[in-house]
């Protein structure tokens, strides 16, 4: 289980759900207003890291800010969100209420359903996934929301095909809404943009296992990721940050670089791989001109190892 999920359920006293450690991947629904209303007054946003996909029914006054746009939540909305694309969720008043479930791509691809989730309309790059309800809809979720939620509690052999199902009901019926307007960019676009993409980029780190590789390498791929054209991007991160986009991909690929270097027994190729390049030629020409050593004297020479 991911370490985020266990600091989760530390954190915040909620049940592991009973059995989730024999299925493959991960799912759990909680009330927002559970986690939401701490009793000293205190604030939690769940799951902040968003290494899972999360479907939140919200009731309150909120916003979503993506990259590009900033969508004011007024009375009760559905939100879909994918790990693959950041954003930030900004409650405006303690009236939080709601549901939302969390689920790991596993949690799906273990079963008979065979979705693959990033290929449905609903996570994808430049969609705006939030969705007001009417109170027709509102009474609709709420039933879904309520029968996976008491279906959590059971001992039923096929619960999790069972939840599946409901999921995919809740993500076909976003899918059938019309996604709300979102507002003209704001004064702090600039920054919202540049924030966005700074967790993105920190988000495909550490890379703690030969079989991960990342999956952002370029300066296009990050602009298609938040939904934005590359050539504003870089006017973005130029002006906020001072360097260029592929400068900071490329300063924090570098100290990845080092650290797999410096702290694992991997070879060289293998580090080449997990980093995205074509092949070992391509990551020490690339290291050498970031830091005038090669791959191998780096690793070797104690005086550049202990200046990491």
């Amino acid at each position: 289980m991911d370490t985020s999920l266990d600091d989760f359920y530390k954190r915040n006293g909620a049940p592991l759900p009973e059995g989730i450690t024999r299925e493959i991947g991960h799912f759990n629904v909680f009330e927002s207003e559970k986690l939401f209303n701490k009793s000293d007054g205190t604030r939690i946003m769940p799951y902040s890291r968003r290494a899972y996909y999360k479907i939140s029914w919200l009731r309150g006054k909120s916003r979503a800010e993506y990259a590009d746009k900033v969508i004011d939540v007024q009375g009760s909305a559905l939100l879909f969100a994918t790990p693959k694309i950041p954003y930030h969720w900004v409650p405006e008043n303690a009236d939080q209420t709601g549901m939302f479930c969390i689920f790991t791509p596993d949690f799906f691809s273990g079963g008979k359903s065979g979705v693959l989730l990033d290929e449905l309309p609903i996570f994808q790059p430049g969609y705006t996934p939030v969705f007001q309800l009417s109170a027709e809809a509102i009474t609709e979720i709420e039933y879904i929301f309520r029968k996976i939620y008491r279906e959590m509690g059971t001992d039923y052999k096929y619960k999790y095909d069972l939840l599946r199902n409901l999921v995919l009901e809740l993500i076909h019926y976003g899918q059938k809404l019309q996604p709300m307007s979102a507002l003209s960019n704001s004064q702090n676009a600039s920054e919202r943009i540049s924030s966005l993409f700074i967790e993105l980029l920190e988000r495909q780190f550490p890379l703690e296992s030969i079989h991960q590789r990342l999956s952002l390498r370029t300066a296009k791929d990050y602009a298609d990721r938040l939904a934005v054209h590359v050539n504003h991007l870089n006017k973005v991160l130029k002006e906020v940050t001072g360097n260029t986009t592929t400068n900071l991909i490329s300063k924090r690929v570098t100290q990845e670089a080092k650290i797999l270097l410096k702290q694992t027994n991997w070879n060289i190729a293998e580090i080449s791989y997990v980093l995205g390049f074509d092949d070992l030629g391509q990551f020490s020409n690339y290291f050498k001109k970031q830091t005038s050593f090669s791959p191998t004297s780096f690793r070797v020479d104690p005086i550049l190892v202990e200046k990491l």
